[in-house]
């Protein structure tokens, strides 16, 4: 029986020639398997088409918006996730979305390899290995740009010799991967990291210096889940969408950052998140109103090593599985609205109501009709601070 390859494709050049190239190197047929996850770029169906034309077996397209966004975009908001404390988790959050997909046709078609176009220096070929052993420890992966040492002047020179349907135009200077969650754009000028960004890397948001009038949102979230904007019902792709597009016209969810790979190295990369920050941002101080001190602080703590283990890869570990079960218990009272002002590269809560709420108005008071017994505050310190006296008399003798 002939051996079978699932190829994450694209549609693009390296992963078109990667079909020819794979039935060469290997001998095996070959199933490509493209994703959407809010990319954009051309209908799914011109793909599927050409990696027929490019020598597919078989070719499967997967409309996974909606599934990206409330499986994956989704419990990274309830996190918070931001990795460094800045990156919204773009690609490493799609990556095992389109690994789900993979595996599910291995296991369809028979396939006992699994292909991805990564490179053997990025964090992607980590994403894509781990989760594929996690879901399918009897598979095996490969990857042609680094395996076969498959270049870029390579590739066109198969695909011209080949005469495959695909154009080998001169690269963008940039390497580039977006979906509806957000933008990432890395490698050029940018490798040189005193350098600005210039305007013509960015198609997510608007330059946030231009003049423009501020826009006032309200966000309305249900146990953790954006479930309005406005008081409209949206999905959570519908929240992200509409959020992409009004923060992104502000110039909001611009990321400029040195940050440290997983394969040991730190990179430059340039992220564009409007909708994502906005969620987040909103979530927070919904969280902030919602959430009890002590719950809210070790919340923190998870939400950093969550954040880890999914830029590493590490989506279907036991570790992040059971830090979901905390995540999603945190977010139990987290409903409520949040108005925030969208202007000049900001998303600014001015806001905040929820009938979960634990501010209380007669408690936090400095004007009459308060409730809060000062009278307690001198012992509760003393016996607060005894530990701290108690050291700083032997420390001082």
């Amino acid at each position: 029986m002939t051996e079978r390859v699932v190829l994450a494709y694209s549609g693009g050049l390296d992963t078109s020639v990667a079909i020819g190239w794979i039935a060469e190197e290997t001998g095996a047929e070959v199933i490509a398997v493209a994703v959407d996850v809010g990319q954009g770029g051309e209908d799914l169906d011109v793909i599927r088409k050409r990696a027929l034309a490019c020598g597919a077996v078989e070719a499967e397209v997967a409309d996974a918006k909606d599934e990206f966004a409330e499986e994956y975009c989704l419990p990274a908001i309830k996190a918070n996730a931001l990795y460094m404390d800045r990156y919204p988790l773009v690609s490493a959050l799609s990556r095992p979305a389109i690994v789900k997909h993979l595996v599910a046709a291995a296991r369809k078609h028979g396939a006992g390899i699994v292909a991805h176009g990564c490179t053997g220096k990025g964090n992607d070929q980590v994403r894509f290995e781990a989760g594929i052993q996690a879901l399918g420890p009897d598979l095996t992966c490969i990857a042609p740009v680094r395996d076969y040492a498959m270049t870029r002047d390579k590739a066109i020179a198969f695909a011209e010799q080949a005469d495959l349907p695909i154009a080998t135009t001169k690269k963008s200077p940039y390497s580039i991967d977006q979906n509806v969650f957000g933008r990432a754009v890395e490698t050029g000028f940018l490798e040189d990291i005193w350098n600005a960004p210039i305007e013509d890397i960015y198609e997510y948001t608007s330059n946030p210096a231009l003049p423009r009038e501020p826009d006032e949102v309200v966000l309305t979230f249900k146990e953790g889940v954006p479930v309005a904007i406005d008081g409209r019902p949206v999905t959570v792709l519908q929240a992200i969408q509409q959020l992409n597009e009004r923060a992104g016209a502000q110039g909001i969810g611009r990321i400029d950052m040195v940050e440290d790979r997983l394969v040991g190295i730190k990179s430059r990369e340039v992220y564009e998140a409007p909708g994502a920050i906005a969620l987040i941002t909103a979530h927070q101080e919904l969280e902030n109103v919602t959430v009890e001190r002590e719950l809210a602080r070790y919340k923190r703590q998870v939400e950093q090593r969550w954040g880890e283990l999914v830029y590493d890869g590490l989506w279907f570990s036991p570790l992040k599985r059971a830090l979901d079960g905390f995540v999603e218990e945190a977010n139990r009272h987290v409903t409520g609205d949040i108005r925030m002002t969208l202007h000049s590269g900001r998303a600014v809560v001015t806001g905040r109501r929820s009938e979960e709420s634990l501010y209380d108005f007669n408690l936090a008071t400095y004007d009459s009709g308060d409730t809060f017994d000062q009278s307690k505050a001198q012992g509760f310190i003393d016996v607060f601070a005894l530990s701290a006296k108690i050291a700083a008399r032997r420390d001082l003798a």
